[in-house]
């Protein structure tokens, strides 16, 4: 049986991952993140009936890059998946240090080490559409980049650092850009389970801009889904996208989720100033994905808010128990 370590595996995405391989796989699988395990509101792994074969250790990329080596030189995984990072925008422009310390210089430590370990199929990075600034058109995968704050820069950073390691090691690196996650169990200041929360508690929503920029929302699932086929069948050195067939506002994504649970939009909802740096557009082309993995979207925005609006029901009593806006942990 082979192993899989999923390095940020309280993640949001990362947590979903794992509870796709344990669903769909017969890996082993090794997960690693800075903090202790979360309450199963986040994490979907800790319900699945296959929780056995997942072991979880509690270490930092900054702190405890020795200790992560050792384990890895150890446990010998076929695949290691990377989601850690300090992924939040609006933060990063206060603390762009910590931003690129853990994006870039602690991938960067990391990396040059796994070069030389040669049981490791295949290294799975995960970058953002944002490293190419405003996406507007067909953004295909060799699009330029140019990123709009310090957390897209440090992204950008680590994928050009991969790009060495490819180049001079033939390191077996596959890069995802994903666009707009969401879905069931994720970090309750994200727009979409806010947006949810905020209505059934009465709260009024704020959108920054008026909530114009247009994202390209896809289900964590479908993208957990390439993640893997990435895993399995990417190639070395290339980057894919997944992605829906378009984008749409935040505020219309907004007066729908209000539509669903019988709110006014306009009562519910005000706008604030627009975030510094934030893009108008992250709309990206997944064709790749789509020919070479026969990659698509299954969940449509419909049944995917469904299932947020159900987990909130399940989980009331421990959301009101966690705090709803983001909290910097450096």
């Amino acid at each position: 049986m082979e192993t899989v370590l999923v390095i940020g595996s309280n993640s949001f995405s990362g947590s979903d991952f794992v509870d796709l391989l344990l669903t769909e796989r017969d890996y082993r699988v090794l997960g690693v993140s800075r903090s202790a395990e979360k309450h199963e509101l986040f994490l979907p792994y800790k319900t699945n009936p296959n929780r056995d074969r997942f072991r979880f250790y509690q270490m930092d990329l900054n702190n405890d890059l020795p200790a992560l080596v050792a384990l890895i030189t150890a446990e010998r995984p076929a695949y290691i998946v990377n989601f850690a990072a300090q992924s939040e925008v609006a933060p990063s422009w206060a603390n762009p240090g910590q931003w690129f310390q853990t994006n870039a210089v602690a991938l960067a430590d990391l990396t040059i080490r796994l070069k030389d370990m040669a049981f490791l199929k295949r290294y799975v990075h995960i970058s953002t559409p944002e490293v190419y600034g405003t996406c507007e058109g067909v953004v295909r995968e060799d699009a330029p980049l140019n990123p709009s704050t310090p957390y897209a820069a440090s992204k950008a950073a680590s994928d050009l650092m991969l790009l060495t390691l490819v180049k001079n090691f033939d390191f077996p690196v596959s890069t995802i850009r994903a666009t707009n996650v969401y879905g069931a169990h994720q970090q309750l200041f994200k727009i979409i389970p806010r947006t949810v929360i905020y209505l059934q508690s009465g709260r009024t929503i704020e959108l920054h801009g008026g909530g114009h920029a247009v994202k390209s929302y896809v289900h964590i699932r479908d993208v957990s889904v390439g993640e893997l086929a990435v895993m399995e069948r990417g190639r070395t050195g290339d980057i894919y996208h997944f992605s829906p067939d378009a984008g749409v506002a935040v505020r219309d994504v907004v007066r729908l989720i209000c539509e669903r649970l019988g709110k006014d939009f306009e009562a519910s909802v005000k706008t604030v100033a627009e975030r510094l740096g934030q893009d108008k557009a992250y709309v990206i082309d997944s064709t790749k994905a789509r020919t070479e993995l026969g990659w698509a979207p299954r969940v449509d925005m419909e049944q995917g808010l469904g299932a947020v609006a159900a987990w909130t029901r399940t989980y009331w009593d421990a959301i009101m128990a966690h705090p709803l806006d983001y909290i910097h942990k450096p």
